[in-house]
C-alpha cells in the first residue's frame, strides 16, 4: 500500500495521480472525500471509523485540490469518483478477470447503466446491477438478499452508489459477507451519470471546481442546504488547520 498522504483536517488522503491509482488499485475499499465528507467527519464517529479502515482514500474534490496548495505539500490532481469509474472500466476493458456489480440509484437506473457500459465496452464487464429500496440499509433482510444477489453474479468489484455516508458505512458493515469481492468503491451519483439520467457539468466547470454548483442547480431541494449552509463550515475548520489550532474531535475520546 502507498503511504504518501496529505492530511486535511482529520483525514489522511492519498497523494496520487489517476494513472498511478489505476495501476495499483487491485484490492480494498476506495472512498472519495470531498468537502461534504470532511464536514460530516467532524461529528460522525461511525463515518470517521470507516475512513480509518479504508485502504484507498483519494481526493475527489477540485476544491480540496486547490486548498491543498496552501499546505506544505499539495495533491498532484483531483480524481473525481464519477470520472474515475469511467477510466477504471476503460482501463480494464480487456481484462476478463474484472467483473463489476453496480448497487445503487433508483429502480431501473442501475440496469440502464449496466447496459450503457457493456454496450460501450463491447463485453459484459458489468455482470450485475441492483437498485435497492429507499432505507434498505436499515432492513437486514433486504441487505442479506442484496448480498446473495451480488455473490451469485460472479462479480469481484462492487460499486455502491447510494450517497455518503450511507454507502461507505454499508460497505464496511457487509464487506466480510462478500469474500469474492476484491475491490469496493463508494462513488455516489456515478451510476446515474453512467445511465445518462443525470448530466455532469460542462468540463470547464469541472476544471475550475464549480461542478458542485451545477449539481445544486440540477437538484436544488436536495443540495442547497448541503452546499450553501453545511459545507461552508469546512473553510472554518481548514482555517484552523492553517493556523495550527485545529483539533481532531475524536482524539479526545
Amino acid at each position: 500500500m502507498i503511504k504518501n498522504t496529505i492530511r486535511i483536517l482529520n483525514v489522511d488522503i492519498l497523494s496520487i495521480t489517476q494513472t498511478e491509482l489505476l495501476f495499483r488499485l487491485k484490492k480494498g475499499v476506495l472512498i472519495t472525500p470531498n468537502i461534504d465528507h470532511l464536514v460530516k467527519l467532524q461529528k460522525d464517529k461511525e463515518f470517521y471509523n470507516v475512513y480509518q479502515q479504508a485502504e484507498w482514500v483519494i481526493c475527489d474534490s477540485k476544491i480540496l485540490y486547490f486548498v491543498s496548495k496552501l499546505l506544505k505539500r499539495s495533491f498532484p490532481q483531483a480524481i473525481p469518483g464519477s470520472s474515475f469509474f469511467t477510466a477504471f472500466y476503460q482501463y480494464h476493458k480487456d481484462d476478463p478477470n474484472c467483473k463489476i456489480f453496480l448497487l445503487g440509484a433508483v429502480e431501473g437506473v442501475a440496469l440502464k447503466a449496466m447496459a450503457e457500459i457493456n454496450d460501450q465496452i463491447g463485453r459484459k464487464i458489468i455482470v450485475g446491477a441492483h437498485s435497492p429500496s429507499f432505507g434498505f440499509e436499515k432492513n437486514e433482510v433486504e441487505c442479506r438478499s442484496i448480498i446473495d444477489i451480488i455473490r451469485k453474479s460472479g462479480a469481484n468489484v462492487l460499486l455502491v452508489g447510494v450517497g455518503a455516508p450511507k454507502q461507505e458505512k454499508w460497505i464496511m458493515k457487509y464487506r466480510k459477507f462478500l469474500p469474492e469481492i476484491d475491490l469496493f468503491m463508494g462513488l455516489g451519483a456515478t451510476i446515474d451519470f453512467e445511465a445518462k439520467t443525470l448530466k455532469r457539468s460542462p468540463r470547464f466547470m469541472q476544471q475550475i471546481g464549480m461542478e458542485w454548483l451545477y449539481r445544486c442547480i440540477q437538484e436544488p431541494k436536495r443540495l442547497f442546504k448541503r452546499y450553501f449552509i453545511d459545507d461552508i463550515r469546512f473553510f472554518y475548520y481548514f482555517g484552523q488547520q492553517l493556523l495550527h489550532i485545529y483539533e481532531n474531535p475524536f482524539d479526545k475520546e
